[in-house]
């Protein structure tokens, strides 16, 4: 009976977010018209209030973001982000409103003071959460501290980018300062001191950034400052036991370990599907959704062998486009599936993939002119054992930050002060965890004396790999103002193969991914078939609509004649 009661309360009022359920939140009354005499004297309420923050912030795994960029899938096309339509809009001000409401008021109530800190706390990092995402999509927008009412507009201007990153970096501060260190047990998945200086590192990173600082990109003031971030959150989390993963793969497969930062935590029956597996799998193994997150050539090429040089670089592993699979980074396997390859759901064992239109199942094959397949699937996040019946089921946890994030904001802002020796250092951490070999050098394949610019690209390709599907790619090519350089006019590629001469498609033989023919070939033949991806969508316009709500409103620079400024410059 009590499991059944702690699931119908997680049901009710979204706890799963947290890991954590009282029996006595299925007493709690509508928080939709609530009495704050009530709420701010309760501690149950006071949670399910703050729960309720956690559910409208943040959400599960990314699908599809990669079609944006050089990961997989799909072409972001001319037209397709307009100041009319909803393409790459963000205007959080019904959830800023609940959050400012639980700021102004909370303090009138008969909580504990260690209880009232640690609920601003987390409610300083969601606001400042909220507004991070905003002015990334658009720049400075207004700032809102106290609840309006419901039927108020926000009819007040925009504020500059830097008084909103001022802003949030004030609040992220205090949050620091009335969080505790870290969240363990039935509390993981709460934001902690550990997760709010992580996250004040990438904020500050982005304020560093070319997006926001074009006329100096990488000499600005403001990189210091990243780099003092960022190495605070790692003497602080590496002093609480955070680190990197043995396995690369344990990261997702074991819930709430070193790695984790912060998570959206899953639990099967009541929280499930954050990673839509049912979207991800080939059709054959699914219901009803299938090509999500299919990598394209261009993100499989890019991987390096397994002693860490390039394909077709390598001093000790030959490359052959006809067997790709062979010796590459063991991450490859944790991400990859292709042709041939072993990929056990169901929970067979034995199971292989086929993509070739002869052998494998017709829902899961791909040949030239069938858009939406690329020869790839992804096993990232993917619970193999589920059967197809419940796919819908996965409950594995939507990591927000990692440590390695961390390490990667750090060695950015490292290489962009002047101390290149501990970027170096770190992208050595992260190919000895990917268990690439390290040579006789123990340098894992990276070259030495790589000068600024060069150390800049190491780490953008490091982490396009170890990131792969984690939403990171279009964004970080974005932050860095690499879209119109090496996304624009893009074409994406797959990979065909075509069972050799001489075998028998329908014996039923187990074939090998040796025992196929490969070959490159153009995904998209009509309609769009070039990425557009053109300067202006380093700051995506205002939504009309809001524009014509609020005249005090201005619309961005290059959109509709905007006369808003949305950098740091």
């Amino acid at each position: 009976m009590k499991s059944y009661i702690k699931n119908l309360c997680l049901s009710l009022v979204a706890v799963v977010i947290l890991g954590g359920c009282s029996e006595d939140l299925l007493d709690v009354k509508n928080l939709s018209v609530y009495n704050p005499e009530d709420v701010w004297n309760d501690p149950t309420l006071a949670n399910a209030y703050l729960v309720d923050l956690y559910a409208s912030t943040f959400s599960g795994w990314p699908l599809n973001d990669g079609n944006n960029a050089d990961e997989s899938v799909g072409i972001l096309g001319e037209g397709q982000v307009q100041t009319t339509n909803n393409a790459f809009k963000l205007w959080p001000y019904s959830q800023i409103r609940k959050i400012n409401v639980l700021l102004s008021e909370i303090d009138n109530g008969q909580l504990g003071n260690e209880e009232k800190m640690q609920i601003k706390g987390q409610a300083y990092f969601m606001r400042a959460y909220h507004y991070f995402r905003t002015v990334v999509y658009h720049g400075g927008v207004p700032i809102i501290e106290e609840p309006q009412l419901l039927t108020d507009d926000l009819l007040v201007p925009r504020n500059t980018t830097k008084e909103c990153f001022d802003f949030i970096l004030e609040d992220l501060d205090a949050a620091i300062a009335g969080l505790p260190d870290r969240f363990t047990g039935n509390d993981l998945g709460r934001i902690d001191k550990g997760a709010a200086l992580a996250f004040k590192g990438r904020v500050l990173l982005y304020m560093a950034s070319p997006q926001f600082n074009p006329s100096n990109p990488y000499d600005n003031a403001y990189w210091q400052e990243a780099y003092q971030a960022n190495l605070e959150a790692r003497q602080f989390l590496e002093a609480q036991g955070y680190g990197l993963m043995e396995n690369y793969n344990d990261i997702w497969m074991q819930s709430g370990n070193r790695e984790v930062i912060l998570a959206n935590i899953y639990e099967n029956p009541v929280k499930v599907n954050g990673r839509r597996e049912d979207c991800v799998r080939p059709l054959s193994q699914s219901r009803n959704c299938t090509g999500g997150d299919q990598p394209i050539w261009d993100f499989v090429s890019k991987f390096p062998m397994k002693d860490g040089y390039m394909p077709g670089e390598s001093p000790n592993y030959e490359y052959n486009l006809q067997r790709f699979w062979e010796n590459r980074d063991p991450r490859f396997y944790d991400i990859v599936v292709y042709n041939g390859a072993i990929y056990e759901l169901g929970g067979n064992p034995d199971r292989r993939q086929y993509t070739d239109t002869q052998v494998a199942d017709i829902n899961d094959g791909f040949r030239p002119g069938s858009d939406g397949r690329s020869g790839f699937y992804t096993r990232k996040g993917i619970q193999v054992e589920l059967p197809v019946a419940q796919v819908d089921l996965n409950d594995v946890d939507w990591v927000e930050i990692r440590f390695a994030e961390v390490l990667f904001n750090l060695a950015e802002a490292a290489n962009e002060v002047g101390r290149p020796d501990e970027a170096f250092e770190i992208l050595k951490l992260i190919r000895q965890r990917a268990k690439i070999e390290a040579g006789t050098d123990g340098n894992y394949g990276l070259a030495t004396g790589m000068n600024r610019d060069q150390l800049r690209d190491a780490l953008y390709q490091e982490k396009f790999i170890e990131f792969a599907f984690e939403g990171k790619r279009f964004w970080d090519l974005r932050r860095a103002r690499r879209l119109h350089t090496q996304i624009n006019g893009m074409k994406k590629y797959g990979l065909v193969a075509v069972l050799k001469e001489g075998l028998d498609p329908v014996s039923g033989a187990d074939f090998l991914p040796e025992d196929f023919d490969y070959e490159v070939t153009e995904l998209f033949s009509t309609g769009q078939t070039e990425m557009y991806t053109p300067e202006t969508y380093y700051f995506f316009p205002i939504h009309q609509d809001e524009i014509e709500k609020n005249p005090n409103l201005e619309q961005n620079m290059g959109w509709d004649n905007g006369t808003f400024d949305p950098t740091l410059d």
